[in-house]
């Protein structure tokens, strides 16, 4: 559906700039706006190698281990139908301290094996488990420490003060996440699951 739209918007585009006459201002900002995107990747690139270094750095050190042990007695309350020992508690652990880091690139192969894994749990494999639900709305909420990719950008664009953000991003994923937590458990209790 989102290549549909995209596709009308660029036809809709091509066809107002022929009607008016300027078929070279839809040229320049193609040729623009690929140039700009290739060097944003390339800004993302090095912060996302950087950061995935440290949370290699950090895995080898145990370092994660323990952060996954600190966080563990709140991911069972979180997910308290998967069992303590099943492999979806690991991945959905290794998936909020990847969110945490701001490594949204990182969590998402994580997110994905923790849902590979709760499905695996699932009585009825055409609905989504409460467990499910929960780890998407915490996915898409999670508390962010270090917001790695929009410093990234804010770096590739020249801010004076890239990191200013991370007080103003932390409040607001606390805030988002709370509000996430808030509605998983009132959805449970009012659907009874």
């Amino acid at each position: 559906m989102v290549n549909v739209i995209w596709f009308g918007l660029i036809v809709i585009g091509v066809i107002v700039a022929a009607l008016e006459g300027n078929l070279q201002a839809v040229n320049e900002a193609a040729f623009e706006g690929a140039k700009e995107g290739v060097t944003i990747c390339f800004g993302l690139i090095s912060i996302l190698v950087f950061w995935l270094g440290m949370m290699k750095i950090a895995r080898e050190s145990g370092l994660l281990e323990t952060f996954a042990k600190i966080l563990s007695p709140v991911a069972h309350r979180l997910f308290p139908d998967v069992p303590k020992d099943h492999p979806a508690m690991g991945y959905i652990l290794a998936n909020m301290s990847a969110n945490l880091f701001g490594l949204g690139n990182a969590a998402t192969p994580m997110g994905i094996k923790a849902m590979e894994e709760l499905q695996k749990l699932n009585p009825h494999k055409e609905k989504a488990t409460p467990a499910m639900i929960t780890l998407m709305a915490l996915n898409t909420s999670s508390i962010t420490l270090i917001p790695t990719t929009v410093i990234a950008i804010r770096l590739n664009y020249g801010s004076s003060n890239a990191v200013e953000i991370v007080g103003t991003t932390l409040f607001a994923t606390f805030c988002s996440t709370l509000i996430a937590v808030m509605l998983d458990r009132w959805c449970r209790r009012r659907y009874g699951y």
